[in-house]
């Protein structure tokens, strides 16, 4: 393994740092509400960061979201990158990508996904990679931003609905963090088999035949890496935040850092963070170099739940009583670190998943 980034991840994760910290301040975070800042998406998209994941691959990915969860950007990012970008350019057919990666890069289609699969959503198949779609999904984040939501069925088969079709309902709900996240319903909605009729792969024998749970498992691995990379920004971010604070603060005439608990705490929090950050970037590059990435990202996103949650609650029990103020800027990490934690799911939920993967694999 070399998780070393390439010249061209490099300078692609330069540009978005820059980017992120000349827009992604305080001022405008806290001005911007729960939706997107549209002007740092416009950037962003401007400068060909979202096109540029085609080249960089998963972990290039990784290295931009980084950054982004640095700053607490409210962007659509890793969800349009992840469930658009990257899906339609490894599972959707010619025609597809055609038709919708140009519009991807350009930042005018944004994507989001109703992951992870919900058991309630029917899909009755229609000829010509077509279908209608019923269900409920009860929290997709930044579907209220989104043109086009990826959609799995109850047999995994994926689906590309656009937000503003017919029989598509979006009613906004408030989350932890600010993600613009809605309640996704549908009712007999149109959607398009991403990669054409039969699905991403193997042969189509009528209604019913083809399970695309190969298509459907690739995704979600890659979504629980992109976000896990999410939070291994977040959590860097906090940190860095309450060294800041924990060197300046003075008490009894010296540095509360000077204090060996607290460097005990901001010790553990950095391990934490390294630890979600290495399985992030394993998990990014085995998908890269086309290896089985599904115990991975699984063992990332355990970390970035379990690590994730101890180090955003350390950055602000560091700032003291500071860290009680909802308007100051460690609240975000606190508030992004506990909305990623839940949508990566509870520990034990991906501890579960992860050993039921490994002792399927074992009695292959």
């Amino acid at each position: 393994m070399d998780f070393t980034p390439t010249e061209e991840q490099t300078a692609a994760q330069g540009l978005a740092a820059r980017i992120f910290g000349d827009l992604a301040t305080h001022e405008r975070l806290a001005a911007a509400g729960t939706g997107t800042d549209a002007e740092l998406w416009k950037a962003l998209c401007a400068a060909g960061l979202p096109g540029a994941v085609e080249e960089t691959g998963l972990l290039g990915l990784v290295l931009l979201l980084e950054e982004q969860g640095r700053t607490t950007a409210q962007v659509p990012f890793a969800a349009s990158c992840v469930y658009g970008l990257l899906a339609v350019a490894r599972h959707g057919t010619d025609e597809q990508r055609a038709r919708l990666l140009p519009g991807l890069r350009a930042g005018g289609h944004v994507v989001t996904g109703a992951f992870p699969a919900h058991a309630g959503v029917r899909a009755e198949e229609r000829p010509g990679a077509a279908g209608r779609l019923t269900g409920v999904v009860p929290v997709v984040p930044w579907l209220r931003d989104a043109t086009h939501v990826l959609v799995p069925d109850a047999r995994r088969a994926l689906w590309l609905v656009r937000t503003d079709g017919p029989g598509v309902r979006r009613d906004p709900v408030e989350t932890t963090a600010p993600w613009a996240a809605g309640r996704l319903g549908l009712d007999g909605a149109p959607g398009e088999r991403l990669g054409g009729e039969g699905g991403p792969s193997g042969a189509y024998d009528g209604p019913g035949a083809y399970d695309g749970s190969g298509a459907y498992a690739d995704v979600l691995a890659a979504a629980r890496t992109a976000f896990a990379a999410l939070q291994a920004g977040v959590c860097a971010g906090s940190l860095a935040r309450a060294v800041d604070h924990t060197t300046t603060r003075e008490q009894f005439g010296r540095p509360l850092s000077a204090n060996q608990g607290v460097l005990l705490r901001a010790a553990d929090a950095h391990m934490d963070t390294e630890a979600i950050r290495v399985t992030t970037y394993e998990a990014a590059w085995r998908r890269d170099e086309g290896l089985d990435a599904a115990p991975h990202a699984l063992t990332a996103a355990w970390w970035a739940c379990e690590a994730g949650t101890r180090v955003v609650h350390a950055g602000q029990h560091l700032h003291g009583g500071v860290g009680a103020d909802v308007e100051h800027p460690v609240h975000r990490h606190f508030l992004w670190g506990r909305q990623l934690a839940a949508y990566l799911g509870s520990g034990a939920q991906l501890l579960e998943e992860l050993g039921e993967l490994l002792t399927k694999e074992g009695q292959v």
